[in-house]
């Protein structure tokens, strides 16, 4: 059954290929990029056996298989569904054990190019210890041990979070949250690069401690052999081994609750009282500002204006070093904040139709939406002030930093309200990560 399981997802990958050639086209090109990696990777092992250092030896090794398991383990939540050739809700009305199953799928998740990547650097740790042969079979015994680790653990979180990271919700966050790594890739680079030379010293220390840990402790083993510290490798081991047999039993039992789950069951949602509308005044002024504080809340598309907010200050104190610059943040989120508000005609897609049959005054609809923009915009420059004058030690400027902050926040809302009623701003529709970009044109006037 293991290897029919195996058969079955090279089947479906090669016949996921000759549908698209495009596919074809990225599996060359992912495979070329991983080649080079995996050979890079290599020749770095190659040489840490050269240099006959066991300390630099035991921190490459330990610290570098660490960042592989946890990347295995944590990159599924946040690219779930990319690999779903193996599905497990596939396997629902099939009658196979579910043992059976669950070894067809560890093995099967070795299969394309992050596996075989995976199993060839972790298997290339022996190198490392050519010079001592008993060093270099532990080596091979815990680089199947951390294969085991990567495949399970990432195969037991993903099964067991997958109601919650299958919901709309989680994607639409997941997605907006995605692009904060990328807008700070520059400060976090020259970030981690400075804080690994600080902490140069203290390196070989946190590999020892790390290789205590579920995610180290396969990569350790080899190194305590080749020291002679037989007791240490035994308690390694004994830490894998329990760490591999804890997520198959987590993946076993959460496998058993997915198997009997409804197609798109999920948590039921629970709601009292009237949310918003019960907290602003009955008018339809206080009406339309209700409806769009409900969005700011569960839209994740205006999410992304208020997640960006943390980014903006960060970027600041990077460049700046925590400098005067800092005190700028208060201005720059003000402006996002107040100029957010240009897509909510677009945002609204087909429930704009809601205001136009009631009808809803244009005047109404404008003050309403600017209300509930100033409310939560108020509260992001508030607290962002705050945290920058706190930070910068400038108390001094707190009246031109709230007063400047106040003044773009008001210009930015009033702007943004008249460009949305001119203009309809091409943004994604609700629900959808991706869709098409329609050419902005001019909406209906009141």
């Amino acid at each position: 059954m293991v290897a029919h399981l195996v058969r079955l997802k090279l089947s479906l990958l090669r016949g996921g290929l000759r549908r698209s050639t495009w596919r074809v086209v990225g599996l060359v090109l992912g495979g070329a990029y991983t080649a080079f990696l995996v050979v890079l990777a290599v020749v770095g092992l190659v040489a840490l056996g050269v240099q006959r250092d066991e300390e630099l030896a035991r921190t490459v090794v330990v610290l570098g298989g660490t960042l592989l398991v946890a990347g295995w383990w944590l990159l599924p939540l946040v690219a779930f569904g990319v690999d779903s050739t193996l599905d497990p809700d596939r396997f629902r009305l099939f009658p196979v054990r579910r043992r059976t199953l669950l070894l067809g799928l560890a093995v099967g998740g070795l299969v394309g190019l992050p596996g075989v990547a995976t199993t060839v650097v972790s298997a290339a740790t022996a190198l490392v210890w050519w010079r001592t042969p008993v060093a270099a079979v532990a080596a091979l015994v815990g680089a199947a041990l951390g294969v085991a680790l990567c495949v399970v653990g990432s195969r037991a979180l993903t099964t067991l979070l997958a109601p919650l990271v299958r919901g709309r919700r989680f994607r639409e966050v997941a997605a907006v949250l995605a692009f904060v790594p990328l807008i700070l890739a520059g400060p976090i680079i020259i970030g981690v690069t400075a804080g690994l030379s600080a902490v140069a010293t203290t390196r070989p220390g946190v590999a020892v401690v790390v290789g205590w840990t579920p995610l180290g402790a396969p990569w350790a083993l080899a190194a305590d052999v080749a020291a002679g510290a037989w007791l240490a490798a035994l308690g390694k081991l004994a830490v894998a081994c329990a760490s591999l047999a804890l997520g198959a039993l987590v993946w076993d039992r959460a496998m058993a609750a997915a198997l009997v789950r409804p197609p798109g069951a999920g948590p039921a949602a629970r709601s009292t009282g009237l949310g918003f509308f019960g907290r602003l005044p009955a008018t339809p002024t206080g009406a339309v500002a209700a409806r769009c504080l409900t969005y700011w809340v569960r839209d994740a598309r205006y999410a992304g204006a208020v997640a960006v907010v943390p980014v903006l200050v960060l970027l600041l104190w990077f460049l700046g070093r925590g400098g005067t610059s800092l005190l700028w943040a208060g201005l720059l989120v003000a402006f996002v904040m107040g100029w957010s508000l240009s897509t909510d005609v677009s945002s609204d897609y087909t429930a704009f139709w809601t205001h136009v049959a009631a009808p809803v005054d244009g005047r109404v609809d404008r003050a309403g939406r600017a209300l509930a923009g100033l409310l939560v915009g108020g509260a992001a420059v508030l607290v962002t002030d705050v945290v920058v004058l706190a930070g910068s030690g400038r108390w001094g400027a707190t009246l031109p930093v709230l007063a400047g902050s106040v003044g773009v926040l008001l210009t930015g809302v009033g702007a943004a309200s008249v460009f949305s009623a001119r203009v309809v701003y091409p943004v994604p529709k609700p629900g959808r990560a991706r869709s098409r970009r329609r050419r902005a044109r001019r909406s209906p006037r009141w």
